[in-house]
């Protein structure tokens, strides 16, 4: 008798079912992205504070940064700065040292999952080049903060790591720590907001 195959999907809270080795954008939900992200500790959750820093919370972070350093991008970039982490919601967040040794499959199972979600709102299934590098610039710039601010890295052990980014990227930002409910509802406001402003 052959061995049925292993489930690869994921009943969603909205009631959608998630395949996640063939997504479709039917079945993506911004209510399933934001509760997801905001239940995922970023770090592993090898953070200070009341509260693990959740993927949510940094997307916020990071798409702030990204009109820090695109002022002129329209609000289709600025909600792929927010949405550049939602593969996450189901996959959660792994420490780019896992990834390594995970290997490839990793990047293909969150490259099919980025090109559902993408195409769920509206955005390319792929990002130009240079909109992809502005938000990874950011991305960067988030780290360098969370490391530093909330990780227990030094700022000498951090430019090991990360590339110091320039005081004006980060001057006025902070790094939230929230409960998780908080950021769901600001992650899903921040998003909203970007929709309309298509």
């Amino acid at each position: 008798m052959a061995k049925p195959a292993a489930r690869a999907w994921q009943r969603m809270l909205s009631g959608r079912r998630l395949d996640l080795l063939d997504p479709t954008p039917v079945d993506v939900e911004v209510s399933d992205i934001a509760h997801g992200l905001a239940f995922v500790a970023r770090w592993n959750g090898q953070t200070i504070g009341d509260y693990p820093y959740s993927v949510a919370e940094h997307s916020l972070l990071v798409e702030q940064i990204f009109c820090r350093i695109a002022p002129k991008s329209n609000a289709k970039w600025r909600l792929a700065a927010l949405l550049h982490d939602a593969p996450e919601y189901v996959i959660g967040d792994m420490i780019s040292p896992v990834k390594a040794a995970v290997g490839p499959g990793y990047g293909a199972l969150e490259s099919r999952l980025s090109a559902a979600i993408h195409t769920r709102f509206g955005l390319p299934a792929i990002l130009p080049d240079s909109v992809r590098k502005q938000i990874k610039r950011a991305d960067r710039v988030s780290a360098w903060m969370e490391a530093t601010r909330i990780a227990g890295f030094s700022e000498t052990e951090a430019a090991r790591h990360f590339r110091r980014p320039p005081d004006a990227l980060m001057e006025g930002l902070s790094v939230q720590l929230r409960p998780p409910l908080e950021s769901r509802a600001a992650f899903t406001a921040r998003h909203a907001s970007l929709l309309a402003a298509f």
